[in-house]
Parts: C-alpha cells; structure tokens; sequence
C-alpha cells in the first residue's frame, strides 16, 4: 500500500490495517479450532513407547505453538480497538507516532521503533 506522508492514518489506510488485522484474526482462529478438533478425534493407541513419546512431543510443540498464537490474538484485539479509538499509530511509551511502514510490517506493534530498540537493549542486558 502506498502510504500518505501524514501521520495521522487516513480513513483507507485504516480500513486497509482493520482488513489486514481481521484477515491475521481469521486465520488464527481457523488454526485454533482445527487443532481443538484433531485434538479431540486423535484417540490412539500406541504399542511402542518410542511412537508415543514422539506423539505427545508434536502434541505439546503444537500447544505452545497454539499458545503463542493465543497471545497474538489478544494483541490483534487490541490493536484493532486502539484502531478504532484512533490511538492505533501512536506509541504507548513515549506517545510520538509509529510509522505506517512499521505498522505494515508488524500490525500489532504498540511501540515506535526507537522504543522498541531501547526495549530490546534492556532485554539483552538483564540477559547478561
């Protein structure tokens, strides 16, 4: 999408951020209740411990997939409420605006870019 130098989101640069949040919504959705029925259907009987094993280890890798996408889901929620509240581009730190190319590339993002590396540097010195 081409986007408009302004800061402030026009009224197609938001209807194009709400299609894209409700399209990343749609699908996660879709994912989650597709596992919840396999999950439910997989009634298996596993002579080898080793097959077992190995099934339970896709089983949980599948939950904590499900799990992180969860979380995404409550950030698209949000995101799509500060949409219509016309806080969406605007960052919670340090209020200046976030740009509409950082929102393109991550929807959910609350953070400007420059918070967002600040953020990451006092990640990466509680990590040493």
């Amino acid at each position: 999408m081409e986007f408009v130098d302004s800061n402030k989101i026009n009224k197609k640069e938001k209807k194009y951020y709400q299609a894209k949040l409700e399209s990343m919504l749609s699908e996660l959705l879709q994912g989650s209740g597709e596992t919840v029925q396999e999950m439910k259907s997989t009634n298996q009987e596993f002579p080898d411990p080793t097959d077992r094993a190995n099934y339970e280890s896709e089983r949980n890798t599948t939950l904590r997939i499900r799990d992180r996408e969860r979380k995404l889901i409550k950030k698209i929620r949000s995101a799509m409420v500060r949409l219509e509240e016309s806080t969406y581009n605007i960052c919670e730190e340090c209020g200046d605006y976030i740009r509409k190319q950082r929102l393109d590339a991550r929807p959910v993002t609350t953070l400007c870019i420059n918070c967002k590396e600040i953020e990451e540097q006092k990640e990466k010195t509680q990590q040493i």
